[in-house]
């Protein structure tokens, strides 16, 4: 059944023989078939207030078919109720004497009896005379619409003033749309990021961004945000980020079969919590370690055995090597620090320190040597290979008589009763970043309990 009226039809387009010829039935059913192809709700009506149109749209919503509705008069007694069918016809049919359109929200029945708040939109149709000659009225439901523009609202408050970074990635897997805290994140303009490969925003961390974008566009969602450990290119530099990340896919609702329009990707950075948490937690595991090392130490017989055993426990986790060196005995004829080795950690290959220094030889450190140095100024000194690699790192680790892949070290001074013992040195390779502050605090910490110790050690008869 077409969705208008087939009587009346060629009427509205022109009297018969008039203009060129024209089948009316095929131009009634080109006319419904366009009409109900819409996605809006369409009615309309002839200057009388007769139904001529009723759509598939307008059939969904109300329950009534184009069979019941066309040819009757206005809505009074099926789709609106008795008490308000005259202001209805009245608010429809006054489009045909204003100009434009005309909005109103008003109450219809379905035909199973239920009320339905619409807003329609409304506009005069002119005959050939230039003359009304009726009232079209497109309609949909208003919850509908205040869906719509909620939807919209929203996409435009997460775009604009969102505390999170919401970015539209392409099924390229480049950026279509960046709001203001993710451009402020990815250290770039808004506008400058899009179209941009991830590759170029990102130094560190874009293969396992690629990998969770593409699964998402494979296979959906995951259950849970992920984070991620990036590091982002910047005009001030590289910096280390931890992003906190949910995706979504984005499909388009105009498809009959689920078409992949990208990915919508939020994340949140939680960079200083993360950072906190791990340092929380490195902080418990070198104390525990130092309890621990407490406790091994008592059962030592031999005090120097046990600032061994000290040094192996501070080990774990913190350095690669670590060697102890002590202030020489004796005179000589110069006012220069000597220090001998008296214990040290196997070089290329794990083992507990071991015990040296029997002979009393000093190390051939060279002038400036770091751990003169700690012992001189009686405090902590760090130092590195820098940008030196290769041959040229080696060799600066050889001449400061330390493991050739040594790159990062952290000498901190023996004290106990007020007398300078000695140095401690951690030595780190290049698979470890630089000593920090913190590091400091914990080396002094494990250089405490190694003084106790070799002190003791000097004090016992026999002991060396």
């Amino acid at each position: 059944m077409s969705a208008s009226r087939r009587s009346g039809a060629t009427d509205e387009l022109g009297p018969e023989g008039s203009g060129p010829e024209r089948e009316g039935p095929a131009g009634s059913d080109l006319l419904a078939a366009l009409l109900d192809g819409m996605d809006a709700a369409l009615c309309a009506f002839d200057a009388d207030g007769v139904v001529t149109h009723w759509n598939r749209e307008a059939e969904r919503i109300l329950g009534w078919t184009a069979e019941e509705a066309v040819g009757r008069a206005g809505f009074a007694g099926w789709a609106v109720r008795s008490a308000d069918a005259e202001e209805v016809e009245a608010r429809l049919m006054s489009a045909m004497d204003a100009p434009g359109r005309q909005v109103n929200e008003f109450a219809l029945l379905t035909k199973d009896g239920r009320r339905v708040l619409v807003r329609t939109q409304s506009a005069a149709v002119r005959g050939p005379d230039g003359e009304p000659a009726g009232v079209y009225c497109a309609f949909s439901e208003v919850h509908a619409q205040i869906d719509l523009e909620r939807s919209i609202a929203l996409s435009e408050a997460l775009l604009e003033d969102a505390g999170w970074g919401v970015v539209l990635v392409d099924a390229d897997l480049r950026p279509a749309v960046v709001n203001a805290y993710a451009a402020r994140a990815l250290g770039a303009g808004r506008t400058s990021v899009l179209g941009r490969p991830l590759g170029e925003l990102l130094a560190q961390g874009v293969e396992e961004l690629e990998s969770a974008l593409t699964h998402v566009l494979a296979e959906g969602a995951p259950p849970a945000p992920a984070e991620l450990w990036v590091t982002v290119r910047t005009p001030e530099g590289e910096r280390r980020r931890c992003w906190r990340s949910g995706f979504v896919r984005l499909s388009s609702p105009l498809a009959e079969e689920p078409v992949p329009l990208g990915v919508g990707w939020l994340f949140q950075d939680v960079t200083e919590a993360r950072q906190g948490e791990q340092e929380a937690s490195l902080l418990r595991f070198r104390t525990q370690q130092l309890h621990r090392a407490a406790r091994a130490a008592a059962e030592c017989e031999n005090p120097a055995e046990a600032a061994a055993v000290h040094l192996d426990f501070a080990l774990a986790g913190f350095a690669d090597h670590a060697v102890i060196d002590r202030v020489a005995e004796g005179g000589g004829d110069s006012d220069r620090v000597r220090l001998v080795r008296i214990a040290e950690t196997p070089s290329g290959a794990p083992g507990p320190c071991r015990l040296d220094g029997r002979a009393g030889l000093p190390v051939l450190y060279a002038d400036g040597h770091p751990a003169v140095q700690c012992v001189e100024r009686a405090g902590t000194v760090r130092a590195g290979a820098g940008s030196l690699r290769g041959d040229a790192a080696r060799e600066w680790a050889l001449a400061r008589q330390w493991p050739q892949d040594t790159v990062h070290a952290l000498c901190t001074v023996l004290r106990s009763r007020g007398r300078t013992l000695g140095a401690v040195t951690f030595l780190r390779t290049s698979n470890r970043t630089a000593f920090e502050r913190a590091d400091a605090v914990y080396a002094e910490d494990v250089a405490a309990h190694i003084a106790s110790a070799l002190d003791l050690a000097a004090l016992l008869p026999g002991e060396g």
